[in-house]
């Protein structure tokens, strides 16, 4: 396993990893205080997101706690032209490359389906199909090789693509029909799988016998594993294999062994399947703590670190404002994107709900009336009291 900082924060290079290390070399201070801000930024917008989703304001949240690192490494590690397609856990890659984090939260409170423009950002869209990314990034590293931008040296041109997924998704046929095309079209690629421990309720030993990078050998794509909670080695060995797909190498397959700290999702109750004690385990190897015990060690003062606080509490202000202040999309949004042409379909159903919508208008008062509902409880009985409309 790929490892540069260990638990106590100390930088080490093993000989056998020679050749991720010197891609430490590109990095400067400046770059360690970057993957230390945004993984703690990240992390109180995490947080944030699950006060408001239990708050009512998100129908769903899916946490990222603990896979700071193996989000924020990688995704600094990808190229200015190399085009990316997560899962649905990946806020951190996501902010690693200018997406609006409030896109994020629309998506999961139903606003929209995902606001953000991949043609700009090159950060494709959320996949909430398990494993369907995986088959559509394949898809697109296929493209960049059919026109011809890979390994041109041109590093204005050449191109790679890299796709990220969970252990469980390794079962999925997707995935490994994603390896079986990439091996044999030598695409221009890197799968990385972020193996935080569980797929929902079920363990990765429940899943594999064998480390989960070594699923693609069968393919023909081979993969290393990484301390998945070390920022360091995630930055760099992504880096070193993006490098290799745009230089014309073909695919590879990295395995981040990393874990999920909180919930599947906010539906989900861990306490189920799993014991405090593993999860404590894992909070010690905290990623963002071993940052931080390393660039104390490099005398990076207190006050960088808060700052970074207070810009965390910042960002966490900014989200919840702007979340209370959405408002519903207009029930339009739901026919205008099912089709590129107008459809005689659609525009049928779409009359059909305006004069649906149009029949409260003659009700008068009882036209969208907010009705107040206070429930008073007495031993006996619940009464019901309505206040300022019809029920």
């Amino acid at each position: 396993m790929v490892q540069f900082l260990s638990m106590d924060g100390k930088l080490h290079v093993p000989d056998e990893w020679a050749q991720y290390g010197e891609y430490l070399n590109r990095l400067t201070e400046a770059d360690y205080l970057k993957f230390y801000r945004d993984m703690a930024r990240i992390r109180r917008f995490d947080n944030e997101a699950t006060a408001l989703q239990r708050q009512g304001q998100l129908g769903l949240w899916i946490p990222a706690i603990g896979q700071e690192a193996a989000q924020i490494g990688s995704g600094y590690g990808v190229g200015p032209n190399d085009h990316i397609f997560p899962s649905y856990r990946e806020h951190g890659v996501a902010l690693t490359h200018g997406i609006d984090l409030m896109s994020i939260l629309k998506m999961l409170r139903g606003v929209n389906h995902g606001g953000w423009n991949p043609d700009e950002t090159r950060f494709h869209l959320y996949a909430i199909v398990l494993g369907s990314q995986v088959l559509h990034a394949t898809g697109y590293a296929m493209g960049v090789n059919f026109d011809g931008n890979v390994a041109t040296g041109n590093p204005d041109v050449d191109q790679a693509v890299i796709t990220y997924f969970g252990d469980g998704a390794t079962a999925e046929g997707d995935v490994s029909e994603g390896l079986l095309f990439a091996a044999i079209n030598k695409t221009p690629q890197v799968f990385f799988c972020q193996n935080n421990q569980w797929a929902i309720s079920s363990s990765t030993a429940s899943q594999t016998t064998v480390p989960l990078f070594r699923r693609g050998e069968g393919f023909g794509v081979n993969g290393v594993r990484i301390d998945g909670n070390d920022v360091l080695a995630s930055y760099a060995v992504t880096a070193k294999h993006m490098d290799d797909a745009r230089n014309g190498l073909g695919p590879y397959f990295i395995e981040a062994l990393t874990y999920r700290i909180g919930a599947h999702t906010t539906s989900d109750d861990p306490t189920k399947y799993r014991s405090n004690e593993e999860v404590d385990y894992w909070k010690a190897r905290d990623p963002l703590k071993r940052l931080e015990i390393f660039l104390r060690e490099q005398g990076v003062g207190q006050v960088f670190f808060d700052d970074v606080a207070a810009s965390g509490d910042a960002l966490a202000e900014e989200i919840r404002l702007a979340t209370f202040a959405l408002a519903n999309p207009p029930f339009e949004n739901m026919f205008n994107h099912v089709y590129s042409e107008p459809h005689p379909l659609i525009e049928e159903q779409m009359a059909w709900l305006e004069n649906y919508e149009g029949s409260f208008e003659d009700e008068g008062h009882l036209a969208h009336q907010t009705t107040a509902i206070q429930v008073v409880e007495t031993p006996d009985v619940i009464q019901v009291n309505n206040e300022g409309g019809a029920a």
